[in-house]
């Protein structure tokens, strides 16, 4: 029996205010444990929250960005439960009338372009934080982050594949980075997912029995998680076997899933309107006012760098993967107009010595535009060749240095004295009489040979180009 994927993802992102959303306290990451308080968010009785403003204009850049319809009016409200770090035994979020609704994105897997439904966004404030303690059985709460402004971003069920699934997320962690209204730290939290996944008989319409997945940190954890889950549920759907609606944590490991808590039955929260809270009218200047705020986004950014640089549509999906990368790439363009060559310096040797995801993220790359510019500069004016350049480049890399410094220093300026390339051409030839004859005889791989041969004779400072003319001109007089 074949089966169809079904996938939903909800996802919370922490907005990047100075203060909490009810509250004057700082959002700073990192501060001693529950000193981030006050008795707004520590929910004191007779204390009253006041909305911050920033939150409702970061939740409608998102709408916007997103497609979604933003609603002339929408409304806070209780969602009562209880949690040890959740102070006020309620959270503060919205229900029946969200800020925005019915949106999408465009993802593309594998050549191919899927649109995503966005069911709806909702701003919330964040619960705090549990610290479990590995030696004894007692945890410690950090009230920090309680109140912290979130928005959630719910998917309709459209995800057909975990690459599907990573492929959304990474889309809206760029959107967000793109409007800068979310850090997108995943390790801090600032980024995180729950996945709903269940399984189908191929052509059914009803859904299967879902279960969700949480404690997915990294793009790569939510793939592999639900990957696992695929193939669980799959399983037990073969052997006859009914799937049990459960929460369930990935271990990231051992690479399995373990049972949470079962969700046999619905959680009844019982929203009811924030009596201390008025609803949020939003009228249509206010959401012209933020569309005229927003920045080139992502698919926009792609669509100019293929049109206007040449790129391909993979070269321009992958350096407008981020903002900061797509600023890198812009700001080292503007000195060296050479789109494609610059991208792939970009795509191969910094992504390669930044490790990977890390490179999406180049703020703190010790290689600035400008000196990635020069370098490039340098090989197209013969000062150096491209493989020196590839050592130049991980000098700067460690240092920080320019490259006509490291090149100096280092000793590594190209040889382009044809005088004194010829004589060593000379010589090589001489020395090896049947490689000479092996490419007189129209063997003309064998020219690899003799200008390696040069390279290991000049420690790869000779100019391959002069070097492969002069051998040409040299074995064929």
């Amino acid at each position: 029996m074949e089966f169809e994927t079904v996938i939903g993802l909800e996802v919370h992102a922490q907005l990047k205010t100075k203060s909490k959303i009810f509250c004057g306290c700082t959002t700073a990451f990192g501060n001693p444990p529950n000193t981030n308080t006050c008795p707004v968010c520590l929910g004191m009785p007779g204390v009253l929250p006041v909305l911050n403003k920033t939150v409702v204009e970061y939740a409608m850049k998102m709408a916007i960005a997103t497609n979604c319809a933003i609603g002339p009016m929408n409304q806070f409200a209780r969602k009562n439960y209880f949690y040890p770090d959740l102070p006020k035994g309620y959270q503060i979020s919205q229900f029946d009338l969200p800020i925005a609704e019915h949106g999408w994105v465009d993802i593309e897997v594998e050549g191919k372009t899927r649109r995503i439904g966005i069911t709806r966004i909702h701003m919330e404030e964040d619960a705090g934080k549990l610290i479990h303690d590995e030696r004894e059985p007692k945890s410690y709460v950090d009230l920090n982050r309680t109140g912290v402004p979130l928005i959630e971003i719910v998917s309709e069920p459209d995800i057909r594949s975990p690459e599907e699934a990573a492929a959304y997320l990474k889309k809206l962690h760029a959107i967000l980075r793109y409007l800068d209204i979310c850090d997108g730290n995943m390790q801090e939290g600032s980024f995180r997912c729950d996945a709903n996944i269940s399984l189908r008989p191929l052509g059914q319409k009803e859904f299967g029995t879902r279960t969700e997945l949480k404690n997915m940190n990294s793009f790569k954890n939510v793939q592999k998680a639900l990957e696992f889950e695929v193939r669980r549920q799959r399983d037990r759907l073969l052997d006859g076997e009914k799937i049990v609606q459960q929460t369930l944590l990935w271990d990231a490991d051992r690479n399995v899933t373990n049972a949470m808590r079962s969700k046999e039955e619905a959680h009844d929260y019982r929203y009811f309107p924030d009596p201390d809270l008025v609803p949020v009218v939003i009228d249509a200047a206010w959401i012209e006012e933020m569309r005229a705020t927003l920045p080139e986004l992502p698919d926009d950014r792609k669509k100019r760098f293929v049109e206007q640089l040449g790129l391909s549509d993979n070269d321009a999906s992958v350096l407008t993967s981020s903002r900061e990368l797509a600023d890198y790439f812009e700001a080292a363009l503007a000195q060296y107009p050479n789109g494609k060559k610059l991208g792939n310096w970009l795509m191969t040797e910094l992504m390669r010595l930044m490790k990977g995801e890390e490179a999406l993220d180049i703020s703190q790359c010790p290689v600035s535009p400008e000196n990635l510019a020069a370098l490039l500069g340098m090989i197209d004016a013969g000062t150096i060749s491209g493989k020196i350049a590839k050592t130049v480049f991980e000098e700067m890399m460690l240092s920080g240095k320019d490259p006509e410094s490291v090149v100096k220093e280092k000793g590594l300026v190209q040889m382009s004295d044809q005088g004194e390339i010829l004589a060593m051409v000379q010589e090589i030839i001489a020395a090896n009489p049947e490689q000479a004859q092996q490419f007189r005889e129209g063997k003309t791989k064998v020219m690899g040979f003799f200008v390696g041969q040069l390279m290991k004779q000049t420690g790869g400072k000779a100019n391959p180009g002069l070097a492969n003319d002069l051998f040409v001109k040299a074995l064929t007089e």
